[in-house]
């Protein structure tokens, strides 16, 4: 019943306001009476505990209500006697943000004034954000609705991985995106540092690791040391990962001597798994990562430190005799077990200076200490198996937002499903939450936002909201209102494309280039790792971000909305004669499309690459408008003709440039409908 309470509100709400828009969708709601007008004469007061981290969010959430209605505002905090939102803080958070603290709030919103109470400031925080998304443009003015939110996370590791390594990421793109955190509540940046592509910080122990492993891009102790202060004021902690024993080329390129193999080295520019792995049976290996961690430790302030530990190929100590002699003096079996012995020797010196070891699946071993965290990118099995053996676990398998899956899916993932579905209480316990990764061969400044956003806000609400929460509906519509919110306060996951498709069409009249547009809009990238699989040429390091498949989002909203809408017309027995226009007008487009965008294939090489996929398109059109005809004729289209045309869908429907076009199975269900007698009753 609490479940099916909670997944009314909306509804109920809509009757006589707009639905409520939030992401995370909050623990409770109880509707109130009216709304709360908001005007100039809007202000914030703080009572209770404050701190100069509260009096910044304040600003921050003032200057972020003028951005949403650009009504000039007092941008600082007033007289609570007065203020029109009261802030009432407990007590503060800690120093160093911890995991588990108490993230709770309550926010009350009358007609008359609104009140938000909160233990510490990061519920505070979170509240502030919850507001911001209640006020909407009403009849009367900008409002937000009367109601009384008791809010708190289901999870308290609620984490986003960027990986610096494989593409540099300046610190502004890293500063918006933690921007975007604050707004969906996650609070874990975790930092990816060292790759065979590039070691990315500072090192004044060892300097050579960043002046020869990183291409001269890098980042500071001092823009470190900023940066994390900045996620600190918005509640965020910054976890850094710097990968051993493998993906780690780029430390050997300064420090040959901890290799497996001898050197020289140099910076990998290419994708994949590769063979340096540091030599774990080298006492030097342990001495010099004991001062680096020492170094590192000092610098960030988060008790955890993540090591990585995955993806080890066991080729460099499998060529080296005195590896593998040194395995069968100590009885460890094999490369796994030697990979064991070095997270043994590893673990007390993370230990030692003051941090909890995290790493990702392959770090799991009985005899760790269970103070370390395991972070999951195999699995429910692996991640419920870790539980089982005491270990805490975080979940990454599932929220890949490099792979390109729908919103759809990744909403889908839960970190207590499957295998971890049947733990006991105290095993569930030990899971923690998760993180969404952005791994980064294929992101650059321009697209990073893209890949990360507004999928990345449907993770967030999985690992706050109830678990209950689950009608995909909902979230779609909840998410692009967030989507919307989220390039207000920076981010640019959406007007970045319209300037990579300029570069791609180069001088085009409004007509060519709204056909690259409508191209662009159906079509997504191929999923998982077919990049690597289907490319012409090896991609690198070097190769440059800025063909078709690198401007579209990872997820066509057009082709969602239209395979709705193909939905919600065959199961009206595709009788509204609305319904009925609004395809034949997309469909139309489609058809027509390719004739207009030809003449710019022909003086850009970028739209030349796709016009095999532009062909496709007006196909698709064409096919979806003769499925159309037979159904508003009222009569079943002939076998052959099905036969015909799912043969031709099979093709459209086929990757081309790393492309794929998304609308293809929506109108796969129009030929079958048109084909099958009594499924669709036709307009007439």
């Amino acid at each position: 019943m609490f479940a099916a309470g909670l997944l009314q509100i909306p509804r109920a709400f809509s009757q006589s306001t707009p639905p409520l828009n939030l992401m995370p969708f909050p623990s409770s709601i109880q509707p109130g009476s009216g709304s709360l007008k908001i005007d100039s004469s809007f202000t914030v007061g703080l009572a209770g505990y404050t701190e100069p981290r509260l009096e910044r969010a304040t600003e921050r959430f003032l200057n972020a209500l003028h951005r949403q209605t650009a009504l000039l505002l007092a941008l600082k905090s007033g007289e609570v006697a007065k203020a029109s939102l009261v802030v009432r803080t407990d007590h503060a958070s800690k120093d160093i943000q911890e995991l588990g603290e108490d993230e709770s709030y309550v926010l009350e919103v009358t007609a008359t004034g609104a009140k938000l109470t909160a233990p510490t400031p990061l519920g505070a925080m979170h509240g502030l954000q919850t507001f911001l998304q209640l006020v909407q443009v009403s009849p009367d003015g900008f409002a937000a609705p009367a109601l009384t939110i008791d809010d708190k996370p289901r999870f308290p590791w609620r984490g986003l991985m960027i990986d610096s390594a494989r593409h540099f990421v300046p610190l502004d793109v890293l500063r918006r995106n933690i921007d975007g955190l604050e707004a969906v509540k996650m609070n874990v940046f975790h930092w990816h540092l060292s790759e065979n592509q590039g070691f990315r910080v500072e090192s004044k122990r060892f300097p050579k690791l960043h002046e020869s492993g990183s291409d001269g891009l890098y980042y500071t102790q001092d823009e470190i040391h900023d940066l994390i202060e900045y996620a600190r004021d918005r509640g965020i902690r910054v976890v850094p990962e710097f990968d051993v024993p493998g993906h780690s080329t780029a430390w050997f390129v300064g420090y040959p001597e901890l290799a497996s193999a001898p050197g020289p080295y140099e910076i990998e520019k290419r994708w994949g798994v590769f063979d340096p792995a540091f030599d774990p049976t080298n006492e030097r290996t342990y001495k010099f990562l004991d001062q680096f961690i020492a170094e590192m430790a000092r610098l960030f302030p988060d008790h955890f430190f993540h090591v990585g530990g995955d993806e080890v190929n066991g080729k460099q100590w499998d060529a080296n005799p005195k590896i593998q002699e040194f395995i069968k003096e100590h009885n460890l079996k094999n490369n796994e077990g030697l990979q064991s012995y070095f997270n043994k020797r590893l673990e007390p010196i993370v230990s030692k200076h003051g941090k909890s070891m995290v790493g990702w699946d392959e770090v799991l071993d009985p005899s760790l200490p269970k103070d370390i965290l395991i972070q999951s990118w195999r699995g429910a099995d692996g991640l419920a198996a870790a539980a089982k053996q005491g270990f805490r676990g975080i979940l990454s398998n599932g929220y890949y937002l490099d792979l390109g899956w729908s919103a759809a899916r990744h909403y889908a993932v839960d970190p207590l499903g499957g295998a971890a579905a049947n733990l006991s209480p105290a095993e569930k316990a030990r899971i923690l939450g998760g993180e969404s990764c952005m791994w980064a061969e294929y992101v650059n400044t321009e697209n990073i936002d893209s890949r990360i956003w507004p999928r990345n806000a449907v993770i967030a609400e999985r690992l706050w909201s109830p678990q209950e929460i689950t009608d995909p509906a909902s979230m779609h519509a909840r998410m692009e209102a967030e989507s919307q919110r989220l390039e207000w306060i920076g981010l640019t996951h959406k007007t970045y494309e319209r300037q990579m498709l300029e570069r791609i069409a180069g001088p085009s009249s409004p007509e060519e280039f709204a056909a690259l547009s409508t191209l662009a809009s159906v079509v997504e990238p191929v999923k998982d790792y077919a990049r690597e699989e289907t490319a012409v040429a090896e991609p690198t390091s070097a190769t440059p971000l800025n063909r078709l498949v690198d401007a579209v989002p990872l997820e066509s909203a057009t082709s969602r909305h239209f395979g709705a809408l193909v939905d919600k017309f065959i199961s009206g027995s595709c009788r509204d004669a609305h319904d009925t226009e609004r395809l034949r007008a997309q469909l139309t487009a489609w058809r027509d499309n390719d004739s207009k965008l030809q003449p710019l294939a022909q003086r850009s090489f970028l739209v030349k690459e796709v016009t095999t996929t532009s062909q496709d398109l007006s196909a698709l059109g064409a096919v979806g408008l003769a499925a159309l005809d037979f159904i508003t004729k009222g009569q079943p289209a002939p076998d052959d003709w099905k036969v015909q045309q799912l043969a031709a869908l099979q093709q459209l429907e086929k990757p081309k440039s790393q492309l794929l076009l998304m609308p293809a199975p929506a109108v796969q269900k129009l030929v079958e409908a048109a084909s099958a007698a009594g499924s669709c009753s036709g307009s007439r």
